[in-house]
């Protein structure tokens, strides 16, 4: 089975998800989806394939050696992000690629340009799957789910290859951060796995960010402008005054690598009452801990000026797996030597971000990251090399080879 082949399948499904239904999978587009894989690894034959009522598939392909090898998971999300539709995506094949723009949409006048995303520069000579310019591609995730089918199908198609028993799991709602929430590790069976979801070729993490969110309830006191001199609290100003209490440098678009961060991705306000709500950030845990009780100061602080208007409410979502992983190290040396394996030389890099290998690796699965191969992830200049899902195919056939060859 090709993995372009499947890939360009997979993307035929409006598979987005959408945080505001409060429904497991988030969009019927993912169930139809999951029911479609679940015929396709059926026709391969494949072992103890389970869908729940929450879009969350798991199937086996069984050992081909007797030798007493760790059961091994490759998982990928089914979803797409919301922030751009991912309805009737067109891809196109750019073979061989020779540098310079690539026009997405001549109509909508679209242009795909290494002036503004350099890294296309990295690619010049291979095969870029592009997208018509009003769409993003879905190459988060569904490259990943391609490469894990088509490894699980070259291993059959290889039974000489000796491997343990693996497991397959593809879920929905990662894109909204709830992809692990369902998640049966129990069921799931494995001593550990991967989540086939990162980007660039190479890119393997087992570090995120811890994650809490945050909403400041800004309460005023809304009087006649005309006769408002010591009566009026106009919440936004009191919400502005907020804003700029917080570090100035210590948002996203001034922070990289391991830097934490305050971000303010909401405001919805009038006189009388305003809501700010922001996420949190931060590798470390000790920093991540101070930036909330930060929050919690200034709001003290908000309120010695207008007594009892400024409340907080503040919530932890995911944390930095790094911890989890540290302990069995050797699932990454693991990945490694399957990369180098596949003429990949391995990045090791913190994720600026959350994944769902995070939050299983809290409830007992220890689950880094491993490329999916795609960049520009979430938008209309997504594109992934056809080689990068090559590589990261190969990289999971190798994985289940050399785990089986070590025990």
């Amino acid at each position: 089975m090709s993995v372009t082949d499947l890939f360009l399948s997979y993307v035929k499904f409006d598979t987005q998800s959408d945080d505001t239904t409060n429904m497991t999978p988030s969009t019927p587009g993912q169930m139809e989806f999951a029911r479609y894989l679940k015929g396709e690894l059926e026709k391969m034959g494949l072992e103890e394939i389970t869908l729940d009522a929450n879009g969350y598939l798991m199937a086996t392909l069984p050992a081909t050696t007797t030798k007493d090898v760790p059961v091994v998971g490759f998982i990928a999300h089914l979803d797409t992000a919301p922030d751009m539709s991912g309805r009737h995506v067109k891809p196109r094949i750019v073979e061989k690629y020779e540098g310079g723009d690539i026009t997405l949409n001549q109509e909508q006048g679209i242009v795909l340009s290494p002036n503004e995303f350099p890294e296309m520069l990295n690619y010049i000579g291979q095969d870029l799957i592009v997208t018509d310019g009003t769409t993003l591609l879905g190459a988060d995730d569904k490259a990943g789910i391609a490469e894990i089918v088509s490894a699980v199908a070259y291993l059959q198609a290889h039974p000489e290859i000796e491997h343990g028993k693996i497991r397959i799991a593809f879920n929905p709602d990662e894109e909204i951060g709830q992809g692990a929430h369902k998640f049966d590790v129990e069921l799931f069976g494995a001593e550990f796995a991967y989540t086939m979801d990162g980007g660039a070729v190479g890119e393997l993490e087992y570090e995120n960010f811890n994650a809490a969110g945050a909403k400041i309830t800004i309460k005023g006191r809304n009087v006649h402008p005309g006769s408002a001199k010591h009566k009026m609290i106009n919440s936004i100003r009191v919400a502005n005054q907020f804003i700029q209490m917080l570090p100035r440098w210590e948002t996203p678009e001034h922070t990289e690598g391991y830097e934490g961060f305050y971000h303010l991705v909401g405001i919805n306000g009038s006189v009388e009452e305003t809501t700010l709500t922001y996420i949190i950030r931060d590798h470390d845990r000790d920093r991540f801990e101070r930036r909330k009780r930060e929050i919690e100061h200034l709001v003290r602080k908000t309120n010695e000026e207008y007594p009892g208007c400024c409340t907080a409410e503040i919530n932890d979502q995911y944390y930095n797996m790094r911890e989890k992983i540290e302990p069995v190290m050797h699932i990454i040396s693991l990945a490694e030597e399957a990369m180098r394996e596949a003429g990949v030389e391995p990045k090791v890099q913190p994720i600026r971000g959350g994944t769902d290998g995070a939050q299983l690796s809290f409830k007992g699965l220890p689950c880094p990251n491993i490329f999916a191969g795609g960049e520009n992830f979430h938008g209309r200049y997504e594109f992934v090399p056809i080689q990068s899902m090559e590589k990261a195919r190969d990289v999971v056939i190798n994985i289940c080879r050399l785990l089986a060859a070590k025990h």
